[in-house]
C-alpha cells in the first residue's frame, strides 16, 4: 500500500485515492465558465429571452462571479449537483414571471451537453502534476476512484479525452447516489464496490463539501486542495490536510 507525504504530515497504509474531479483534477474555472454560459445562452433561446440583457444574469446565478473572475465559492455550480443548479435558474425566470420553467430549464441543459461535446477537449484542461502523481500511485499499487457532483458519463468523457480514464478503477457522479456531498453516500458506494475499507482510504478535493465527505465516511485522511473553490482559512477548521495543489502529495 502507496504512503504519502503532504508538507510535515505522513499518512501511510493507503490503499484507495478518491479524487473530485473540477478543481482538483481539471481546472474548475475554465470548464465551468463555458459550460455555463452554454446553458445561459440556450435558457435565452428556448424562453425568448433577449441575450444581451439575461446571458449575464443567469451566468452569475448559476456561480460565475465577474468580479473576480472566478467561481463563486458558495456555488452553486461546482458545489451542488446539476439539479440544484437548475433549480437556481429556474427561480431567477419565476421572478420574470415566467411559469413551467422546469421541462424548459432541463431541455437547455441537455442541449448545453450536447453544444459542449465538439469542444470539450478545448474545456478540459489538468492542473499540472496531476497526470504524474495518478501515474505514481498506480505505480506504488494505489487504487484510484473519482467522486464528483458531475454526471458520471461526462465526467467519464473528460477523463477520456485527457487519456488517463484507465487509471481510475471507478468513476461515480452525483447521478449514482440520492444523498450528495457532504453526505458520504457517494464514497460509501466507492469503498463498497471496490471492496477497501474506509480506514485504508483518502479523499482529496477542493471544496469543504468533499473534505466533510471523506470525514463523514470516516476516511483516514481528507486532503483539501486550494485550487478550486476554497481559501485555505476556510479549511483549517476541519482538516490538518491542506496543500495549494496536488504537486504537494509525494508518493
Amino acid at each position: 500500500m502507496p504512503d504519502i507525504s503532504i508538507n510535515q504530515h505522513q499518512v501511510n497504509d493507503i490503499d484507495l485515492f478518491v479524487f473530485d474531479k473540477d478543481g482538483t483534477l481539471i481546472n474548475l474555472y475554465h470548464y465551468w465558465y463555458k459550460m455555463i454560459e452554454l446553458r445561459a445562452q440556450r435558457v435565452c433561446a428556448n424562453f425568448d429571452l433577449c441575450l444581451t440583457e439575461h446571458q449575464e444574469n443567469l451566468m452569475s446565478v448559476m456561480g460565475i462571479d465577474f468580479i473576480n473572475n472566478r467561481l463563486n465559492p458558495e456555488g452553486p455550480v461546482g458545489l451542488r449537483p446539476r439539479t440544484e443548479v437548475q433549480e437556481f435558474v429556474e427561480g431567477y425566470l419565476e421572478k420574470l414571471g415566467l411559469k413551467e420553467t422546469a421541462d424548459k430549464c432541463f431541455l437547455s441543459f441537455q442541449e448545453a451537453d450536447e453544444l459542449s461535446l465538439p469542444i470539450l477537449d478545448q474545456m478540459v484542461k489538468p492542473f499540472d502534476g496531476v497526470i504524474e502523481l495518478l501515474k505514481e500511485i498506480k505505480s506504488a499499487g494505489g487504487s484510484l476512484a473519482i467522486a464528483t457532483s458531475d454526471k458520471t458519463e461526462r465526467a467519464r468523457l473528460a477523463l477520456k479525452l485527457l487519456n488517463i480514464e484507465e487509471l481510475f478503477d471507478l468513476i461515480v457522479g452525483f447521478d449514482q447516489v440520492s444523498r450528495h456531498k457532504p453526505e458520504p453516500e457517494i464514497l460509501e458506494l466507492i469503498t463498497k464496490r471496490l471492496g477497501i475499507k474506509p480506514v485504508n482510504s483518502v479523499m482529496i478535493g477542493d471544496s469543504k463539501n468533499d473534505i466533510e465527505m471523506g470525514i463523514n465516511a470516516e476516511f483516514k485522511a481528507s486532503i483539501a486542495v486550494c485550487s478550486g473553490l476554497t481559501d485555505r482559512e476556510d479549511f483549517e477548521s476541519i482538516t490538518k490536510h491542506i496543500i495549494n495543489d496536488v504537486t504537494e502529495i509525494k508518493v
